[in-house]
């Protein structure tokens, strides 16, 4: 596993050899993990990778197996879930519908047994930071839209200050336009609040728009932690390269002199490729926007031909898929750069080694 920062004593939140076992399948196999304090850091997935478990170990909702949580410098793996100064914002929110928006916000004030005053002034002051009208206050969660109810939701969780908060896939109920817009307040919120956010999700979008560092999960264990450009631009393998959207794969190998050859590339001599030592192998990443048709005299460190198959518009951006003798290969084209060519001609596309990744194999 690539950390991206290295593992440190002084994190806010630490995890060491996270083992969690459901009989006999293992959904943590051995997790080490630093959060550093007021960061946003976002986890990642497939479903079954094992990030909703991870995050119920968090706060307290399961027990582990084996290894411990450290916050700051004392273990929590055996603090009640109540005890712990976390608090989770859910899926599906779990806001009591028969009270009214300040009475959800001032809950758990109320059990702090502080006094109705302080509750009051505190509620105001939380939905003035999650920009609601003070109006809402009496307003009944039913009368409130989707957008409002998440930010209800936040409200009530900062109303507990914790010192870290934890996010299970909160917006993956709510359409396109709102999601996008709460992806926005969420991170203006974080860094408004200094607070350390823990955010599970499958979608990559929401985890690059709002991330410090992004964690990928795979099957237990983490496959890469680091920011989102390096995760996308400097994937550690196939796995993370294909989760973090299109990508073109190519295989490529070096003879023992060096030589670097492939059954698919034509590649220009000369060409180096950064960590492909001789007598290794591996994929050479490219992602399709910067894979180029070729014409005129620009001469690419490596070009193939195929057959233009398909055009998908993406908003202001093209898709083409251009089917060669090693499978399809992605090129995408801002809109007003579209390519002049049917379905079924033949094309020719290049790129340079500036441009990509070398994943290496195990030999």
């Amino acid at each position: 596993m690539r950390q991206g920062k290295s593992m440190d004593s002084s994190a806010l939140l630490r995890l060491r050899g996270v083992v969690k076992k459901f009989g006999d399948f293992t959904a943590l196999k051995g997790v080490d993990l630093d959060i550093v304090e007021g960061e946003f850091f976002t986890i990642v997935g497939p479903s079954g990778s094992g990030k909703s478990t991870l995050i119920r170990l968090l706060v307290g909702m399961d027990e582990l197996t084996e290894g411990s949580i450290w916050l700051r410098d004392g273990r929590i793996d055996e603090t009640p879930a109540n005890l712990r100064p976390t608090c989770m914002v859910f899926q599906s929110l779990a806001l009591f519908p028969h009270m009214t928006v300040g009475q959800n916000i001032e809950f758990p004030l109320k059990l702090r047994k502080e006094a109705p005053a302080a509750r009051r002034a505190r509620a105001e002051e939380l939905l003035d930071l999650l920009r609601l009208p003070r109006s809402y206050y009496d307003k009944r969660i039913s009368q409130c839209s989707g957008g409002e109810r998440q930010r209800v939701a936040l409200a009530r969780a900062l109303a507990f200050d914790p010192e870290i908060l934890f996010f299970d896939e909160p917006l993956s109920a709510l359409d396109y336009r709102l999601r996008k817009t709460l992806e926005k307040e969420l991170k203006d919120l974080h860094a408004r609040t200094g607070k350390t956010f823990v955010y599970i999700t499958h979608s990559l979008e929401e985890a690059m728009v709002m991330s410090d560092r992004i964690a990928i999960m795979k099957e237990g264990h983490f496959e890469q932690i680091a920011v989102a450009d390096e995760i996308y631009s400097a994937p550690v393998s196939r796995f993370v390269a294909e989760f973090m959207g299109e990508v073109n794969l190519f295989g490529l190998r070096a003879d023992d002199a060096g030589l670097i050859t492939s059954d698919i590339l034509k590649i220009r001599a000369g060409v180096a490729v950064d960590n492909l030592d001789p007598g290794g192998h591996g994929l050479l990443m490219v992602r399709p926007e910067y894979v180029r048709f070729a014409g005129g005299e620009r001469a690419f460190d490596f070009t193939l031909t195929g057959t233009l198959h398909g055009e998908y518009a993406l908003g202001s951006r093209i898709q083409y898929e251009i089917e060669t003798t090693g499978g399809m290969v992605t090129v995408e084209k801002l809109r007003e750069d579209r390519l002049n060519a049917s379905e079924g001609e033949q094309v020719t596309i290049g790129f340079d080694s500036a441009v990509t990744h070398f994943i290496r194999e195990a030999t």
